[in-house]
């Protein structure tokens, strides 16, 4: 949108499209091409199952997250001076998701109307971000483990792990397994409810049993549940981390076990449902 780049790596199915899309991404951004060529050959798994499953799909990256740049920036507004854009404010992460959302939505191979989007973490909560401001783009979504702290206006000052560092939030150690804990930090239910009523497709949340913010993934879902009745929650228990994106080894192999295999199989399942 600013005139710099963001990489994506695309992979297409065999056989004639236009085929269905699947934005993946995962974090909080930065890396640009390094972090990219990484995840495009150590983390493929994901890109096979999509590809067998006749979908075409790309890993992606975009700038950095800045914090709380969500919540003081607003909406992001475009004017032309002299022929050429002015911006009210930079654009952020999730924008960079909108402009490769628009870019391969033109490409000859890809059909426009049925763009998904796969995101893990900091990308999960990226999903509702983009949603609230740019409607229309997406068929569906799946949140994976999404920090959505900032999107549901989390109060984290009473956490005594939270501290901050020339005014950024150091949240590593951060621990909200309880929902009820989580929802109690809401700071601005008018404006949660505001953002959520802009998600206008199916969301899968998905979980992880274990995780020290398990409270907020649950919490993003029964708010989103409130609003729509497609909102579908599913949870696993794994010790790794974006365990819906299992690793390769040193020679290429993937190595998933039982419950990834299970998680891969319901995502699949749930683009399906919305193809």
């Amino acid at each position: 949108m600013d005139g710099l780049y963001t990489p994506y790596a695309l992979r297409l199915p065999k056989g004639p499209g236009p085929h269905p899309f699947v934005y993946i991404a995962y974090g909080n951004g930065g890396g640009g091409i390094d972090w990219l060529l990484d995840r495009v050959h150590r983390f493929r798994h994901v890109t096979d199952v999509l590809l067998e499953a006749g979908y075409a799909c790309a890993w992606a990256r975009y700038r950095t997250e800045v914090d709380l740049g969500y919540e003081h920036g607003g909406r992001l507004h475009v004017e032309t001076r002299q022929g050429m854009d002015l911006m009210n404010r930079a654009p952020l992460e999730y924008e960079d998701e909108v402009s490769v959302l628009r870019h391969v939505a033109e490409h000859p191979d890809i059909d426009a109307d049925r763009l998904f989007h796969l995101g893990v973490s900091h990308a999960g909560e990226m999903l509702f971000k983009l949603c609230s401001q740019y409607g229309g783009l997406l068929r569906a979504g799946i949140a994976a483990e999404p920090a959505s702290h900032e999107v549901l206006t989390l109060g984290l000052a009473a956490e005594s792990t939270v501290t901050s560092v020339n005014g950024l939030r150091d949240i590593e150690s951060l621990e909200m397994r309880s929902t009820e804990l989580a929802r109690a930090r809401i700071t601005d239910h008018t404006e949660v409810s505001a953002r959520l009523d802009g998600v206008d497709i199916p969301v899968l949340v998905i979980g992880r049993d274990t995780d020290e913010l398990q409270g907020i993934f649950r919490l993003t879902y029964e708010l989103l549940a409130e609003k729509r009745a497609d909102a579908e929650w599913r949870t696993w228990d794994h010790d790794v981390h974006g365990y819906i994106y299992p690793e390769s080894d040193q020679h290429g192999v993937p190595q998933v076990d039982g419950v990834q295999s299970q998680a891969l199989e319901a995502i699949v399942e749930f683009l399906g449902r919305h193809r």
